[in-house]
């Protein structure tokens, strides 16, 4: 029955004692079989000759090791686990349970979670995918997507989470906004760069925000050039290569960090109390981030580092831009806002020529030639177009339309259009009404429209 505890060590040794009491082999034999000393196989053949089987069975089995946690630190563990922290994993918990004063291994935490049915282990079957290598350096390539999830979980609406990642390193950048939009993607570039300098390339999904879907045009086509976004005609502006990916699987690096921040973010923002998107910003600027990345940060195959340095322009090139045709009164129009261009530019002779406008994040709006900003002011209104004299025709009479009680309307002439169209709907009523009684007699009409029995 005790052999039946045994484990593999074990019941090689019960083989080579048993080898040793029937004189087959010395116990020095044994020894070097079982890969011990002389000395501590003389107490394994000891222990064998007086208990027998059972005396090569580990001695601790079956009892509570000296490291183990007591039954009240569980008991307690397990009740703070369920008042505050129910929905979150075993790694997460056992971070927050440290902070608390329950200092455990966050497997010791999986287990007991486990036993209690508290967390359910395991994950779903996924589709097979090629691995990726890493990039070499810092900087090389970054990683963005928008994460759209319930972040204040009710607290108020739902908003987005633009989030960076570099593929090197795993460093994060992340900032909140109301919605994934061409502003937003500025935004969070421009932290980026402030922060790290300007990457190689962006790896990015097939968006519109990135993705132009509209057919080229001819000047385009002429030029062999792609039809761009405002972000892709910023980007290549800049010198930073927009890399389009055919599935979220493709950029999983930062998938998987949506994936730990609608885990992570979520309930620390819970914790903090936070319900507003400028606080969560500031949280994430001052607390999380550097905590994340601190953890998270692996390093990079090469020490160099890929970014490059900010142009002293870059707000004006984070911005959309338009080319607009200049009125003949020197005016353009740009959103249902109105410009008027100052007349110290009369020499550049623009009326009817392209100028290119320039819409900052600001709010401000440029207007530039041939790179040259045109000084302007913004009008209140729609100018109103000039309207041209009539001049009265040869012989010095005015044409004008006659009134209805003119007599040249009356008496069935020239009563104009209003007048035949109402005769000829009461004249088709007329039409109708005759098919109708006659197909009430049961005899076809006529062709002249009248009933049988009136032609008759």
């Amino acid at each position: 029955m005790e052999t039946l505890l045994m484990s593999g060590k074990e019941r090689k040794r019960l083989v080579v004692m048993e080898q040793v009491d029937k004189e087959k082999m010395t116990l020095a034999q044994g020894a070097k079989v079982m890969a011990l000393s002389y000395r501590q196989a003389k107490r394994v053949w000891a222990r064998y000759q007086k208990k027998g089987d059972s005396g090569l069975v580990h001695r601790g089995r079956g009892k509570p090791g000296p490291r183990r946690k007591s039954g009240k630190f569980r008991a307690q563990v397990l009740a703070r686990y369920r008042k505050c922290y129910a929905d979150f994993g075993p790694t997460l918990a056992a971070e927050h349970l440290r902070e608390d004063g329950f200092s455990l291994d966050h497997e010791t935490l999986r287990r007991w979670l486990v036993e209690k049915q508290l967390w359910a282990p395991g994950r779903p079957r996924r589709q097979h995918r090629a691995w990726r290598e890493r990039r070499e350096c810092f900087g090389q390539m970054v990683q963005l997507d928008g994460s759209h999830h319930d972040w204040f979980e009710g607290r108020r609406e739902k908003a987005v989470l633009m989030v960076m990642v570099d593929d090197a390193t795993n460093i994060t950048h992340a900032q909140f906004f109301e919605g994934e939009t061409t502003r937003a993607s500025f935004d969070v570039f421009e932290g980026w760069v402030s922060a790290h300098g300007l990457p190689g390339s962006l790896y990015v999904d097939r968006d519109s925000i990135y993705r132009c879907e509209r057919v080229a045009s001819v000047a385009e086509q002429i030029a062999g050039k792609e039809p761009r976004t405002q972000f892709g005609r910023a980007m290549e502006e800049l010198g930073v290569e927009i890399i389009m990916a055919h599935s979220p699987q493709a950029k999983g690096r930062v998938e998987r960090r949506n994936g730990l921040l609608q885990d992570r973010l979520v309930k620390e923002l819970r914790l903090a109390g936070i319900s507003d998107l400028e606080a969560a910003n500031r949280f994430l600027r001052e607390k999380f981030l550097p905590a994340l990345n601190k953890k998270f940060t692996v390093s990079a195959r090469s020490p160099a580092d890929a970014h490059r340095r900010a142009p002293a322009n870059l707000a004006q090139t984070l911005s959309w831009q338009e080319e607009r045709v200049v009125g003949q009164d020197w005016t353009v129009v740009w959103e249902g806002r109105w410009f008027q261009i100052q007349g110290e530019h009369e020499g550049l002779n623009l009326a009817g020529r392209k100028i290119l406008v320039r819409h900052l994040r600001s709010g401000a709006v440029e207007l530039l030639r041939e790179n040259r900003t045109l000084k302007s002011k913004e009008l209140p209104a729609r100018p109103e177009a000039a309207q041209k004299k009539k001049e009265p025709p040869i012989g010095g009479f005015l044409v004008s339309k006659p009134v209805a009680e003119h007599p040249w309307r009356q008496d069935q002439v020239a009563r104009g259009k209003p007048f035949w169209k109402k005769e000829k709907a009461d004249e088709t009523i007329r039409k109708r009404a005759a098919h109708q009684a006659a197909a009430a007699c049961g005899q076809p009409p006529l062709r002249c429209g009248f009933p049988a029995a009136a032609a008759a």
